[in-house]
């Protein structure tokens, strides 16, 4: 059946009986609507609301839409300006947690309830929430790029809170337990214990430390570096994780001794020698220390479960929280940029806070004013002892 001529856009009738609808896109070409209708007037009001979007300059070309997710994201990653470990972390979550779900769908056919199910999904799975909250932000902000180019209207990935990565709280070890650790791992690895808990250096601070970085008069370690172990057992060493990682971190005095006897037992001669290795002399990794690791958390009769070397570090911020440092001086210690993990531990410091707590109550007692007795309780005593003397 011949179209119907309109102003702007036609509608036909096809042979199944139902009206298909064609407009004129901004780029010259007579586009279809992606479905057809059972009722004409159902074609035509689609036609008016494809030209008030067109001329509101809302118009998404449905070509450009209809690119996968799976191809559109990896592009994404592949031209991130991002350190080699940052797109390692995206690729893994993008390959693992989004691709197998909703990788290949285009992105125009990606809508808000397609997210939540995908989400819904992750956690029916036990994927951990620490990957999912990774996996959730990685998704918003390629959507929000595809909103930048113009590929879709609206960023689908709307779930309040996914964002947040709430996983649980990790256990501080106490002091005790910590010079359990280093009394239990091989004697070169005793300051390694130390310095992490005591200093908060993460493992790839501690790995990258070379013996100019020591400054035993000064009391202090320079961080400068870093190593990352990236998939396939590649070694990256690299600045710090931020700007804010470069920084010179004062060493309790009651560990100094400890550092001395390692600088002189462990350490090849040089500025440049590492100042943790193996035995042979090779560059410390995370998966050949883990059974050293393990061995000591079972000798030095820490029972509680999931223990990591990183809870190391999260001993050492405990502490220095619980002194009272400013949030300030927190982020300087721990090598932050952001007030977040700052916050975190000061909050974390509920102990402290309960002392202080204690201390403004014992001064309330001594000092509070004892309460006046008003005029009505005055009356209602006197009054009394009028009756009682009568």
């Amino acid at each position: 059946m011949a179209a119907a001529r309109r102003d702007w856009g036609r509608v036909r009738r096809l042979p199944s009986g139902r009206w298909q609808a064609r407009y004129p896109g901004p780029d010259g070409l007579l586009r279809p609507a992606p479905d057809t209708f059972v009722r004409k007037a159902e074609a035509t009001d689609w036609l008016a609301n494809k030209r008030t979007e067109i001329s509101r300059d809302d118009w998404i070309n449905p070509d450009f839409a209809a690119v996968t997710l799976r191809e559109f994201g990896s592009r994404w990653i592949r031209e991130r300006r991002i350190a080699e470990t940052t797109r390692e972390r995206y690729e893994f979550a993008f390959e693992k947690h989004v691709i197998p779900h909703i990788g290949e769908l285009p992105l125009g056919k990606i809508r808000d309830q397609t997210i939540r199910s995908w989400y819904a999904r992750l956690h029916d799975s036990e994927v951990g929430t620490a990957s999912i909250s990774k996996a959730y932000r990685l998704l918003h902000a390629i959507f929000s790029t595809a909103v930048d180019d113009l590929l879709v209207r609206r960023n689908p990935c709307r779930i309040k809170g996914a964002s947040s990565d709430r996983s649980a709280e990790r256990s501080v070890l106490s002091i005790e337990e910590v010079f359990r650790i280093a009394g239990a791992v091989p004697p070169r690895y005793r300051a390694l214990i130390l310095l992490a808990a005591f200093t908060s250096l993460r493992f790839g601070e501690l790995a990258a430390l070379q013996r100019r970085h020591v400054d035993l008069g000064a009391q202090e370690i320079s961080v400068r570096r870093s190593q990352a172990e990236l998939r396939g057992g590649r070694r990256l060493i690299k600045d710090p994780k931020s700007g804010a990682g470069i920084r010179d971190v004062a060493v309790p005095a009651e560990i100094l001794a400890e550092l001395w006897d390692h600088l002189v037992k462990f350490i090849e001669p040089g500025d440049e020698a590492l100042v943790f290795s193996g035995p042979k002399g090779g560059s410390l990794r995370r998966h050949n220390f883990r059974k050293i690791w393990l061995d000591a958390l079972v000798e030095a009769h820490v029972a509680r479960t999931d223990v990591h070397f990183h809870d190391l570090r999260h001993t050492g911020n405990d502490l220095a929280a619980k002194t009272g440092a400013s949030t300030r001086e927190l982020m300087a210690r721990m090598g932050h940029a952001s007030m977040r993990a700052a916050l975190i531990y000061q909050h974390a410091s509920r102990d402290r806070d309960r002392e202080i707590a204690s201390q403004i109550n014992s001064n309330l007692m001594r000092s509070r004013p004892q309460p006046r007795a008003s005029n009505k309780d005055q009356g209602h005593v006197a009054g009394t002892s009028n009756e009682e003397a009568g």
